[in-house]
């Protein structure tokens, strides 16, 4: 049972959405605190102490995008070749953006000058903004439609552009999805530094939790109203047969993003935890409350906002614009029966080490990361 081809497809679009929300909420506040830290530190050894509270752990964090790569190429081999080359630009500058961070980490402190620590300084910035900006815009885009369709022989052909990407609503993703990061990024300063840097964490932290709720509560009105269309399956869907994208019938419509709720209105429980995560890390800046329970409730909003992502596209994965029939979906777009039954043996047994060895890590890095401490210490950035 647990092997057959749609059941494993379900699996492995959770799998997905599982390994992409573990990016999001572990680099999510790595990216966070550098887009925040030439704000939040206003000397220099602040900066460095906020640098040092995401240096141990980025690279083991940023394993997550990696995974999330590296299963979308071997389960869904047409959603690789149809995002990896139509939104190839906007990858690109997401790579150069990602690159910068190792290498503001090492060389920032090679001089004293305050010019050049500046300039590195920025170049974090950029390094932590960027990426949700432009993730957010594929989340958008990909609610949207994508401009792509199937020749005869099955030869994908895109026919966007880096700026067509740039639509209203992919933007307003961008937004939601750069206020949640500097909400997280937020929730991790206050955890693991003290004093001032923490104060001013805690405020900016509150109002990016505050704008997060009403762009989340206002996106959700967006759908609810029909300003934004959806699409929905007109056909009979075969979620055991092959992979064959162009054997269904789709349409477009108002308010089709809502079916699911529709259906099943127990779904209803993803947006709210969103909503609840998003509240708690507010109520948590706002009162100074327990640290670990802000970044907590902050990492619930960020998991669970990308989830009602998921939940309302379902069954769809890439939409078409230009040929909607030919939109990619969980039962039509994913590898070989036998391709997803391998890889799931592999995620049941190096998943876990993953995880072992990432709150492994958490706990040995655990505590705060102080002025004195970093001066003490002849590894600290």
């Amino acid at each position: 049972m647990l092997f057959d081809y749609e059941v494993l497809r379900l699996i492995w679009w959770a799998l997905l959405g599982i390994l992409l929300i573990g990016f999001a909420v572990t680099d999510g506040f790595d990216m966070g605190a550098a887009a925040l830290m030439p704000f939040i530190g206003k000397r220099d050894e602040e900066r460095r102490v906020i640098i040092n509270t995401v240096g141990p752990v980025w690279e083991g964090n940023q394993v997550w995008f990696i995974l999330g790569g590296g299963a979308i190429f071997a389960a869904w081999p047409a959603l690789y070749a149809l995002s990896f080359s139509g939104f190839y630009l906007a990858m690109f500058i997401v790579l150069f953006a990602l690159i910068l961070r190792p290498v503001a980490f090492k060389y920032r402190s090679k001089r004293d000058g305050a010019k050049w620590r500046r300039n590195w300084d920025w170049a974090l910035f950029i390094s932590g903004a960027v990426p949700p900006v432009i993730f957010g815009v594929a989340v958008g885009n990909a609610m949207v439609g994508v401009p792509f369709y199937y020749t005869d022989e099955l030869r994908p052909m895109y026919e966007g552009t880096l700026f067509g990407l740039l639509n209203p609503a992919a933007l307003f993703c961008g937004i939601v999805s750069i206020a949640m990061i500097l909400m997280h990024g937020a929730a991790w300063i206050v955890l693991k530094t003290e004093g001032e840097i923490a104060a001013r964490a805690r405020r900016i932290g509150f109002y990016a939790a505050l704008a997060s709720v009403v762009l989340f509560a206002l996106g959700g009105a967006i759908l609810s109203f029909g300003w934004l269309g959806g699409y929905v399956l007109t056909s009979t869907a075969d979620w055991a047969g092959p992979s064959y994208p162009l054997a269904k019938s789709v349409e477009v419509a108002r308010g089709a993003w809502l079916a699911n709720y529709m259906n099943v209105p127990l779904l209803a429980i993803v947006p709210a935890l969103g909503f609840i995560g998003l509240a708690g890390a507010a109520v948590g800046f706002k009162t100074g409350g327990v640290e670990r329970l802000t970044l907590l409730a902050s990492g619930t909003g960020v998991a669970f906002i990308i989830a009602t992502v998921g939940v309302t596209m379902f069954p769809f994965i890439l939409p078409s614009t230009i040929m909607p029939d030919h939109s990619l979906m969980v039962f039509d777009a994913s590898s070989s029966r036998n391709t997803l039954r391998n890889m799931l043996i592999s995620v049941i047994i190096f998943l876990p080490l993953i995880l072992g060895y990432t709150a492994w890590v958490f706990h040995v890095m655990r505590g705060k990361v102080t002025e004195d401490g970093i001066a003490k210490s002849s590894h600290a950035y």
